[in-house]
């Protein structure tokens, strides 16, 4: 057993440390508590997401495109290249999501008044009372997978993840 964790809370993760342990005793295999963690708390948080979307008959896809626009404020509008810089996706792939949103008419396209080479998506008043809904399942749902946690403890987690990420990002730059 993991020292400093008592054996009700002993998981996966422990189990495949203390094998490395014992298996490769030379080996710092320590990482996996922290990165096996998060890895299994990733996978089964966007498995709970889908499940949510799903009884909206959203993809993640879908969602993160329609949360896009709705922050962006009154008219709820951005252009292609906006929306892949928000969502971290191509403007290809902006567009096929796009192209399926506007099938269903929750966004529609519109070209700038002052420039008719640019294109806006907006979403349509069906698009924004979906995303409304959606969005309130969501933060309640969020509220229930972190109420194991105090607002301190989620504070001090959320430090820790952002430092965790430029690190992760420090490392994706490196040649």
């Amino acid at each position: 057993m993991v020292r400093g964790r008592d054996e009700t809370s002993f998981d996966a993760v422990d189990l495949f440390v203390e094998q490395w342990r014992q298996n490769r005793p030379d080996l710092d295999v320590s990482h996996l508590q922290v990165l096996g963690r998060l890895h299994r708390c990733f996978a089964r948080y966007q498995r709970l997401i889908g499940d949510l979307l799903e009884e909206f008959d959203l993809s993640v896809a879908a969602f993160d495109v329609l949360t896009a626009l709705r922050r962006s404020g009154a008219p709820y509008k951005r252009t292609v290249g906006e929306l892949a810089r928000y969502t971290l996706v191509t403007t290809g792939g902006i567009t096929l999501r796009v192209d399926k949103l506007e099938q269903v008419g929750l966004v529609a396209r519109e070209r700038d008044s002052a420039d008719g080479r640019i294109v806006h998506v907006a979403l349509t008043d069906k698009g924004r009372e979906l995303v409304d809904k959606v969005v309130d399942a969501h933060a309640e749902n969020g509220q229930q997978l972190l109420a194991d946690l105090a607002q301190s403890e989620r504070t001090e987690l959320s430090r820790l993840l952002a430092r965790l990420e430029s690190s992760l990002v420090r490392a994706e730059n490196q040649p």
